[in-house]
């Protein structure tokens, strides 16, 4: 009899002491999963954050980017409107034919053309800094064809030297002169009508902002 109550009480130890460490190991388990659980809560939340920042930053750029793309076109449209510049946006180029134009036979920036450049000057400072400007000098047919390249080219260097003076960096610039060749008006020389057209410079810059370029122009009539 007391043998059967020995192994009676054993089995409820055992039993008991089974229980005890199943309850342990569940509560071990749920709290394994409490810290699984804030701890995806907690990198959840910070990865929140950080999108969040980032979207935030990328609306900062898109807006700088919109009131630059704004401030592009208010100038296009000055140039265009107070100045008379034709501008050509191009692959990697911009191209600004602007109203500077030379007496026959004479290289000297006009005082007539000194608000046309200094407007030039400001617009490529503002938003092409850093971009190679060429600088491009024609003449109109008279003379030989080596004294109308030596001549544009002169003109287009006196252009160069008066956007130094209006805070260009003339390193940027470089000048070319194409003598008579892309004649605005074919065959007008001297003091025949037209002829100053062809006495003329323009500018092309060289830059990946020609697409920016393209997009201020596309809301221009």
């Amino acid at each position: 009899m007391r043998q059967v109550k020995y192994v009676a009480m054993v089995v409820l130890a055992a039993s008991t002491l089974g229980a005890c460490a199943t309850k342990g190991f569940v509560r071990k388990g749920l709290e394994e999963q409490r810290v699984a659980l804030s701890s995806e809560k907690t990198e959840r939340v910070a990865g929140d954050a950080a999108l969040r920042t980032d979207v935030n930053g990328l609306r900062t750029d898109v807006n700088g980017l919109r009131t630059d793309l704004n401030a592009l076109r208010n100038d296009l449209i000055t140039m265009r409107t107070e100045f008379g510049a034709k501008i050509t946006a191009m692959d990697g180029q911009v191209q600004f034919a602007m109203p500077v134009h030379f007496a026959f036979d004479d290289a000297a920036v006009r005082p007539v053309d000194q608000a046309a450049l200094a407007k030039f000057a400001q617009v490529a400072n503002q938003h092409y800094k850093g971009a190679t400007i060429t600088i491009e000098g024609f003449a109109d047919p008279a003379g030989s064809v080596g004294y109308n390249l030596r001549l544009s080219r002169e003109r287009a260097d006196a252009v160069r030297d008066v956007l130094v003076t209006k805070g260009l960096d003339g390193s940027a610039l470089r000048t070319v002169g194409y003598g008579k060749a892309r004649l605005v008006r074919p065959g007008a020389q001297g003091t025949a009508d037209g002829a100053e057209l062809n006495r003329r410079v323009t500018f092309v810059i060289e830059t990946p902002a020609g697409a920016t370029t393209v997009a201020a122009l596309s809301g221009m009539n």
